[in-house]
């Protein structure tokens, strides 16, 4: 998707997104105040942070195996450490976000499909210590860079799955058996994403939150983002422009489909 267009999608987003004192729902104005204003900062943040440093300053190459999309901005199998970090791990901003989802919804059992090197992983561990965290990763070398930061955090309770997600996705579910929270950041285009949503449907329940990453990167994206919002099992959605997240309660009368401020 060109920048232009990217451009013209976000300034409509900040157009049309909402405050807290626009939204007429007990639950949602309490996600807004309770996780997206929310401004203390944890120890966990500067623990993770710092290894986000490290890794932006490695310079050490691999060769990465890539089932998804791909970078927009490297396409060679061969990546220094210090650019992958660059380019495709969760910002400060949505991985503390991450963590107060996690801290506020409390899951016992987390799926997240895109380790990538371990920083959103370890933001979701250290929320609850206590849950199971699953995490898939397609390619070896960089699951191999995302294990060693979780052993460095000492975060034992996350597990890498390494492969393509067709197979590791349907394993990772079996251990699982229910999942309270997913982070879907994938194969980024429409029938992937959509493949992984199918796949999640049978395991999510009425407490259940998934989050979609990059909702508006490209236009497969996009349409996926419409698909999912539109789904019947969809209760509530949220859109962040960088981070869709939908929910399954069936407390609310009708669907809705909100745009946040954040």
């Amino acid at each position: 998707m060109s920048k232009l267009k990217t451009a013209i999608r976000y300034f409509n987003y900040r157009l049309s997104a909402k405050t807290r004192y626009e939204v007429h729902s007990p639950f949602v104005f309490s996600f807004i105040n309770d996780i997206l204003r929310d401004q203390r900062h944890y120890y966990a943040f500067d623990e993770i942070e710092h290894l986000r440093s490290n890794l932006l300053a490695d310079e050490s190459t691999i060769t990465v195996e890539d089932f998804g999309a791909g970078s927009k901005i490297n396409k060679t199998p061969v990546r220094k450490v210090s650019a992958i970090a660059k380019n495709t791990l969760i910002t400060p901003k949505f991985g503390q976000l991450m963590f107060r989802l996690a801290a506020n919804f409390k899951p016992t059992t987390v799926l997240e499909i895109g380790t990538s090197l371990g920083v959103s992983a370890l933001y979701l561990a250290k929320a609850v210590p206590e849950a199971q965290i699953v995490t898939l990763e397609g390619s070896k070398a960089v699951a191999e860079i995302a294990a060693n930061q979780f052993k460095t955090l000492q975060s034992s309770n996350v597990t890498i799955i390494t492969g393509e997600f067709s197979q590791s996705l349907p394993n990772a579910l079996s251990k699982l058996q229910s999942v309270d929270l997913a982070f879907v950041d994938g194969n980024h285009r429409y029938a992937p994403t959509l493949q992984y949503f199918e796949s999640l449907k049978p395991y999510l329940h009425d407490d259940s939150v998934v989050i979609f990453d990059d909702i508006h990167w490209s236009d497969e994206m996009h349409q996926a983002w419409e698909t999912i919002k539109k789904d019947p099992a969809v209760t509530l959605s949220i859109d962040l422009f960088f981070k869709g997240i939908v929910f399954f309660k069936p407390g609310f009368h009708a669907k809705t489909n909100l745009v946040l401020q954040f």
